[in-house]
C-alpha cells in the first residue's frame, strides 16, 4: 500500500492565476519572445535546396535537435 493517500497521489494542476505576479510576468514575456521568433521565422524567405526544417540560428545560436552547439 502506498504511504500517500488517494488525494495526495493525484497531482495538483496550477493555474496561471495561482502563480505569483513575477512568475506570471515571466511566462508572458517568454510567450511574447516565442511569438516574435515565430513571426520572424515566417517572414524569412524560403530557402531553396537547403537543409530542410527550421532555421538552425532562429534563437540567435546554432542548434541541432534543440541543443545549442558550436559547429
Amino acid at each position: 500500500m502506498s504511504p500517500l493517500s488517494e488525494d495526495q497521489a493525484t497531482p495538483t494542476v496550477r493555474r496561471l492565476e495561482d502563480l505569483p505576479p513575477a512568475a506570471q510576468r515571466a511566462l508572458a514575456e517568454a510567450e511574447a519572445r516565442r511569438a516574435e521568433i515565430d513571426a520572424r521565422q515566417q517572414a524569412m524567405a524560403r530557402e531553396i535546396d537547403g537543409r530542410g526544417g527550421l532555421d538552425p540560428a532562429r534563437y540567435d545560436d546554432w542548434e541541432i535537435k534543440g541543443i545549442a552547439c558550436d559547429f
